[in-house]
């Protein structure tokens, strides 16, 4: 169960959720803060004093005040209006992505959505109710709201979900839909957690295919009688690259003790091709990018082993 509560989720886990169909869960803190945020806007909307996407209309409408018998009516509009997404849809580790990205940031309790409401997105999520989401229509402009209004049919009953209809998706999973309440439709697709989705899960596949690509070198390096001599540890640290230092450190360790690089000790040949010699400098730039994503977490010499065979059994 990975516990959701706005500021502690990592790569990895929404990784796991996503990928690997873990369940999530709200904290107590986290529904504390959201009941908080709740209570906020429902004193707002029972006074009657204009609050922008509570009682009032959105964008040019601004100024427009919504009478209170309307409020919800506003919010089911918002989101049918913006579930105008075109294209194949999205797969589905994508969607989980979305969905857990999504209540991650309402835990935050800022936005104003009800507990239930938010309990009822996770129940989606844990219940591998995955709506439909077009991969076309978001233009990052005050987030992903495309996607995320398709997202939200869903939860409301309806869209799709797969090639089933949302209350009927909801129903095979013992769910009902959501009767939205001031704020909620606002709430559930103000937000960039489609790109993010997305960069998420790239990050991790990147993860993967470089373990996968340094295992490949190595094995190439056997394979080809090259030599281990040009990733010694001395050569790569006169340059102050730490992707290049980890992965020459990673096909040392992957080739200690190989009676195949042994055997061809005494060659007289002075150096191997480019690509075999300079797997350090080049695999070695990639990782420092993913450094720059998510601060070096893995492929780090003192952790390599585990890491990089977990990754690729993962792959």
């Amino acid at each position: 169960m990975i516990e959701l509560d706005g500021s502690s989720l990592t790569l990895e886990s929404l990784g796991r959720i996503a990928i690997g169909g873990e369940p999530a869960a709200l904290t107590a803190a986290a529904r504390a803060r959201v009941q908080a945020s709740r209570d906020v806007v429902e004193r707002h909307a029972a006074s009657g004093t204009a609050v922008y996407g509570v009682n009032t209309g959105f964008g040019a409408l601004a100024d427009v005040a919504i009478p209170h018998d309307q409020l919800a009516r506003l919010q089911l509009n918002l989101i049918r209006s913006h579930a105008a997404g075109v294209g194949e849809p999205l797969p589905v580790p994508v969607v989980r992505a979305l969905m857990a990205l999504r209540a991650n940031v309402l835990a935050k309790g800022f936005s104003g959505i009800r507990l239930e409401t938010l309990d009822a997105l996770i129940a989606m999520l844990n219940a591998g109710v995955h709506p439909r989401v077009p991969s076309r229509g978001s233009v990052g402009a005050s987030g992903d709201l495309a996607p995320l209004a398709h997202l939200a049919l869903v939860l409301i009953g309806e869209g799709t979900a797969g090639d089933v209809p949302g209350a009927e998706a909801l129903a095979r999973a013992g769910l009902r839909p959501v009767a939205l309440a001031p704020k909620e439709g606002l709430a559930l697709i103000n937000g960039t957690q489609y790109m993010t989705a997305r960069g998420v899960l790239a990050t991790e596949e990147a993860h993967l295919l470089l373990g996968a690509a340094q295992i490949a070198a190595a094995m190439s390096t056997e394979a080809l009688f090259g030599s281990v001599n040009a990733f010694d540890a001395r050569i790569h640290a006169i340059r102050p690259h730490p992707g290049q230092v980890a992965v020459a450190a990673n096909l040392r360790a992957l080739l200690a003790g190989s009676e195949i690089v042994q055997s061809h000790a005494g060659c007289d040949r002075v150096q191997d091709p480019y690509s075999e010699r300079c797997t350090p400098q080049v695999l070695g730039a990639s990782l420092d990018a993913l450094a720059h994503v998510d601060g070096f977490r893995r492929w780090r010499v003192e952790a390599f082993g585990a890491e990089i065979l977990a990754a690729c059994a993962r792959a």
